[in-house]
């Protein structure tokens, strides 16, 4: 029999970093002692008063369907969220909870987008961006940068690549994979050229929390009222309270996109987990503790990964000011992000995820969400690889 693939899903690419990480695993179960920096989550445990609330509505019977976007115990918590770190002001009708980060993104982009429009994605880019651009049928336009700009795009690039196709740019900050943070000053330039051209902007929020040296992270949505009704904010609860598994997400949105969204979701996944949603009610109302102890770990982890980076031959790199990622340059190697990546697994049992999967091939990925020993153990043998490699 001859199957068919729908267009959309023929023209996805699967996800290099679960790919990566799927691989890693599995030499891992072979015995083999392998280092991962390719997974994008916390090595922290959930904080337990999150869990015991989860634990709680199991034993209470709180397994039903709820709607489809979410308890309005949560939905009010977020919307509380926003107004209490961001200064916004969001009815719950405006939140929609999901099934992740991802899946608010995703709602988003096929809510907005469809055939004939243009998403202007800056490139690193998350890997996902430009796969949920083509399943609502519209054309991603990559706006390269490099490290020379600390991986930003300015408002004149983004002014030059704006066409009357242009239906939304996405922008995340701090940002997978690069760790680049924009500032509030080039946030609003970006939000004024949105506004001036009639362009909504995806401001996927997610590692809002995870900032150093004193950075400031600030919603694009909060610049004013234009910017506000501009803007679909993207969140969730994985990466400040390492409920990866969990699959929690929520947006906040003019109300005709979140209606749209609300729509979408209940012919797609309905609702988001019945008892996690109770969990993440705790998240956003509990003790937030764990993130200034999480917060100083990874800031000594980066301290170090990123001088470990910046002193090996062949290597540069800039370094991060949020989320838990560097994304050192690795051309004067010679080598492609694919065939580095491929080989130091290889010969190293180092698991790093190629750039070109985020749309830089000079680049790897190196998440420091994992234990010093772990990372001081794969960059000494990072630094071997690339020893062989420049000579």
């Amino acid at each position: 029999m001859q199957y068919r693939i729908s267009k959309h899903a023929a023209a996805l690419t699967p996800s290099l970093t679960l790919a990566i990480d799927a691989k890693a695993k599995a030499m891992k179960a072979e015995g083999q002692d392998v280092v991962g920096f390719g997974a994008g989550e916390p090595d922290f445990d959930t904080p337990q008063h999150i869990k015991d609330a989860a634990v709680a509505a199991l034993a209470a019977g709180f397994t039903k369907y709820t709607p489809s976007s979410g308890i309005a115990e949560l939905r009010q918590a977020i919307a509380d969220k926003f107004k209490r770190d961001n200064g916004l002001t969001y009815k719950p009708s405006q939140i929609i909870v999901s099934c992740g980060g991802k899946h608010s993104c995703f709602n988003a982009v096929m809510a907005t987008c469809q055939e004939g429009d243009e998403v202007i994605i800056p490139a690193p880019y998350w890997l996902s961006y430009p796969e949920m651009v083509k399943l609502a049928g519209a054309t991603p336009v990559i706006l390269p940068t490099t490290d020379a700009s600390d991986f930003k795009v300015t408002p004149d690039q983004l002014r030059a690549a704006i066409t009357p196709r242009t239906r939304l740019l996405i922008v995340n900050s701090p940002s997978n994979p690069t760790g680049s943070l924009y500032t509030p000053a080039e946030l609003k330039e970006l939000g004024d050229v949105c506004i001036e051209r009639g362009v909504l902007i995806l401001s996927d929020e997610i590692y809002e929390k995870l900032v150093y040296d004193g950075a400031e992270h600030v919603s694009m949505a909060s610049f004013s009222p234009e910017h506000y009704a501009h803007t679909i904010v993207t969140h969730g609860f994985a990466k400040a309270y390492s409920m990866t598994g969990w699959r929690l997400g929520f947006m906040a949105a003019p109300e005709p996109i979140a209606k749209a969204v609300d729509a979408i979701q209940s012919h797609s996944t309905s609702n988001p987990t019945s008892f996690a949603q109770k969990g993440a009610v705790v998240a956003l109302t509990g003790p937030q503790d764990h993130l200034k102890l999480w917060l100083a770990e990874y800031t000594k982890r980066r301290a170090y990964a990123f001088h470990r980076l910046s002193a090996m031959p062949g290597v540069t790199c800039v370094n991060a000011k949020g989320a838990f990622y560097l994304f050192p340059n690795i051309a004067q190697t010679g080598l492609k992000s694919t065939e580095f990546c491929a080989r130091m697994l290889e010969e190293e049992k180092v698991a790093a995820v190629p750039g070109v999967a985020f749309g830089a091939d000079d680049n790897v990925r190196i998440s420091y969400a994992t234990s010093m020993t772990n990372i001081e153990k794969g960059l000494d043998r990072m630094e071997q690889f690339v020893r062989r490699l420049v000579k």
